[in-house]
């Protein structure tokens, strides 16, 4: 769909070529986005999800690993597709003020400019730090969070489904400042996320992206 979006628009991408937005396009659009978070955000959580099946595995309730593996997943997937309806909704808006451009990528450069600063704030912010401790320590995660049964799994993946969403909601916005269909955009970012979570220099490659994510907001406002 995105390679499409920068040809004829004719193919897989055609159905967001249209003048009235009615409940089925919005209903593609969160799909879109859903997909698009999944294939993002899963990746991270692998090492934390491995963990997990093996602790399971080894517990006296390894007959029902992926049962319990599936609904650890299926929490945290549920956080980021309830960020895939906020972004929906945000898009939303910002076409309607026509702050979006048909390809997705955000026409006012005072607002790009103030995503790419909140970003990279967020980026040094204590909060940032703490989020993303939780995912770099699945090992710290999963001791300190167990809950038995199905309905435990699922809650421990609500848990670390939302730390997370604090880890990364920022860095998902900077998708409306470098296209939301920009194949280069969401590859870096999926790549970033992947190390800031499991790199031995994860942290502070997480400091200096933030001050490199401010220095470039300050010149795209400035320019």
């Amino acid at each position: 769909m995105a390679r499409d979006m920068y040809g004829a628009m004719n193919g897989p991408s055609a159905w967001m070529m249209v003048n009235r937005w009615d409940s089925l396009h919005i209903l593609l659009l969160f799909a879109m986005w859903t997909v698009m978070m999944v294939g993002m955000m899963l990746p991270s959580a692998a090492p934390t999800l491995l963990l997990y099946a093996n602790v399971v595995r080894r517990s006296d309730d390894g007959t029902h690993t992926s049962a319990r593996v599936y609904a650890f997943a299926g929490g945290y997937l549920l956080i980021w597709t309830l960020f895939s309806a906020g972004a929906t909704f945000l898009q939303r808006v910002l076409s309607d003020l026509l702050l979006l451009s048909p390809m997705m990528v955000l026409r006012s450069r005072v607002f790009a400019g103030a995503l790419l600063l909140v970003a990279g704030a967020y980026q040094l912010t204590p909060w940032k730090r703490s989020c993303l401790e939780s995912c770099r320590s699945p090992a710290a995660y999963i001791a300190g969070h167990w809950l038995p049964g199905n309905m435990g799994a699922f809650r421990m993946g609500l848990r670390h489904g939302a730390f997370c969403l604090g880890c990364c909601w920022a860095l998902m916005l900077l998708l409306f400042a470098g296209g939301v269909m920009n194949l280069y955009v969401i590859a870096a970012l999926t790549i970033f996320v992947l190390l800031e979570k499991v790199a031995p220099i994860g942290v502070q490659g997480g400091k200096l992206s933030g001050i490199l994510l401010i220095v470039l907001g300050v010149w795209v406002l400035t320019r």
